[in-house]
């Protein structure tokens, strides 16, 4: 596994356009994530989930991209042609090609087998915790999107707008994934890299002399 991980590794160096918070090492702690659930499933084919971790995002669009929904879909179709140069089997290129396909939030395709539903929960678990932190302050600043409304940094009486302020889509998309997770193990550490997030919003109300309002706590509950 190894040594298909580090050919994995060496394709993605060369084809996948990378940014700050989509890059090899987004790749590595996806399959770290991956791997660590896999061990609590049975029937897993670890070679197919390998190879799908690495290539989910080989087309890397930006995230306001007109056909950002495709991209999953685009990943598959590229992937096909690296895998079978590495020796997966047609039935292993369909299997990865459907897990890369469906682990995207915005493309809508419910997962269909274990190493679908797997790297789903894997890639989601990256947007969250610290790690999850850190991407969507890199992702924002790539955007020129401003970290919250000085106004009412927490919309406490606002409607929320993960389009104009970054925090908001902590509260609209990030704090909602553990209770998307498919797998056992992935809600469960969705759960604790969520109240990371938490804790982090409260620090940060704290710090700017504010109240947290209820309605964040309420989204983990």
């Amino acid at each position: 596994m190894e040594a298909l991980r580090a050919q994995l590794r060496a394709i993605i160096q060369r084809e996948m356009q990378q940014d700050p918070a989509h890059d090899i090492a987004h790749l590595d702690r996806v399959w770290a994530n991956a791997h660590r659930i896999a061990k609590s499933e049975h029937g897993v084919n670890l070679r197919v989930l390998l190879g799908a971790t690495y290539f989910h995002d080989l087309v890397n669009l930006p995230k306001d991209a007109h056909n950002r929904a495709e991209a999953s879909r685009m990943s598959a179709e590229k992937a096909a042609p690296f895998l079978t140069d590495l020796g997966f089997t047609p039935d292993e290129i369909k299997a990865a090609q459907h897990a890369i396909a469906a682990h995207s939030y915005s493309a809508g395709i419910p997962p269909e087998s274990f190493e679908a539903e797997i790297l789903r929960d894997a890639d989601r678990l990256d947007a969250l915790g610290a790690v999850g932190i850190a991407r969507t302050f890199m992702v924002a600043g790539t955007m020129g999107r401003p970290l919250l409304d000085p106004n009412d940094p927490f919309a406490a009486d606002r409607d929320l707008d993960d389009q104009l302020w970054s925090i908001d889509h902590w509260h609209l998309k990030l704090l909602q994934l553990p209770h998307e997770m498919v797998t056992e193990k992935g809600r469960k550490i969705a759960r604790k890299r969520a109240r990371l997030m938490l804790a982090y919003l409260k620090q940060l109300a704290k710090e700017m002399d504010t109240d947290l309002p209820d309605h964040w706590a309420k989204l983990l509950q």
